[in-house]
């Protein structure tokens, strides 16, 4: 873990953690609300090693016992809250964790510094138990909860927290992450932006994903060959679309962006902008033979089955439904 420079986009965030500490005016409790992956624990988890950090000059210094301890996840006075029950934080988690501990003063250091990740499934009963110790948090005390949903939480918890929200980060600042620091082509690096949609972790997360590769060569496969398939052929691809582990919304997102470069192309008759720019031979091919009423009737039924999946109708259904929609449009 570096210093606050190692932080992709996020300036806004940024900005405020260094002048608190420059300023030594740091709040009692945050809130740090953004998507899953966007890297709000990484944030959290600097913004804590910068506050315990005892090194001279800008922090955090990254070379102090304090800054070691935190980088290998051992300081002692930064509590990363857990909990069992991987739908819910009870008031139990939330009591024997945070509220008991907190009146400990720190171990080691100026701050005793809690994280809580997936704020979002405390309970109603955790909530208001933590609701007691930032009404009187002692001077020590720091809380970060960090959540996909600030509205999950109720409004006299956010009343006491500083609340910093995570912004899309521009395509120009992770294409030069990804194709810098990790080292990835253009191509790839631009593939995985365009699916990540400001979300670093996530494009992360998909370029060192194997099942990733699997998934998209499978699904543009299907996508070629899809006006020739019977319905005992779909009804297979929905199946295999169902067994992999990859988010089903990712797998519609492929869907959605070769059908968005379908349409730019048919509009265009420009690849230079395409995503899928080596597929050029079937975009042609399907850019021509479609109308433009059916290719939006598609890409609308794309989001109409990410709104079914998502209110818990039969996945099967969702899929064979937007399949047929696919099948008669394209």
């Amino acid at each position: 873990m570096a210093g606050f420079d190692s932080i992709i986009g996020q300036e806004q965030i940024r900005d405020h953690m260094a002048g608190a500490i420059a300023s030594g005016h740091v709040g009692h409790a945050y809130i740090i609300n953004g998507e899953k992956s966007s890297g709000k624990e990484y944030i959290a988890g600097l913004f804590a090693k910068a506050l315990q950090c005892t090194g001279e000059g800008e922090k955090p210094c990254c070379k102090c016992p304090s800054c070691m301890q935190a980088e290998s996840g051992n300081q002692p006075d930064i509590i990363y809250v857990s909990h069992e029950k991987p739908g819910s934080i009870g008031v139990d988690d939330v009591r024997d964790q945070i509220c008991n501990d907190i009146s400990i003063r720190p171990y080691s250091s100026e701050y005793k510094i809690y994280i809580c990740n997936e704020a979002e499934k405390m309970t109603p009963a955790a909530q208001n138990a933590l609701l007691k110790t930032l009404e009187e948090p002692p001077a020590y005390g720091i809380i970060f909860l960090l959540t996909t949903s600030v509205d999950a939480l109720l409004p006299t918890i956010q009343s006491r927290c500083i609340t910093l929200n995570m912004k899309p980060v521009r395509d120009d600042q992770m294409r030069k992450y990804l194709t810098g620091e990790l080292g990835m082509s253009s191509d790839k690096a631009d593939m995985c932006i365009a699916f990540a949609r400001g979300n670093v972790g996530k494009a992360k997360l998909l370029a060192c994903s194997e099942e990733f590769d699997k998934v998209r060569t499978e699904a543009l496969s299907l996508l070629r060959n899809i006006r020739e398939m019977d319905i005992a052929d779909v009804a297979g691809a929905v199946k295999q679309i169902s067994e992999y582990k990859f988010e089903t919304t990712d797998y519609l997102d492929i869907i959605s962006i070769w059908y968005r470069d379908v349409l730019m192309f048919k509009a265009t008759r420009d690849a230079g902008n395409l995503i899928f720019h080596d597929e050029i031979q079937y975009i042609t091919r399907i850019a021509d033979r479609s109308t433009y009423e059916g290719i939006e009737t598609i890409i609308d039924a794309i989001e109409k089955a990410k709104s079914r999946i998502r209110a818990n109708v039969s996945y099967d259904l969702a899929i064979e439904l937007l399949m047929l929609t696919i099948q008669e449009n394209s």
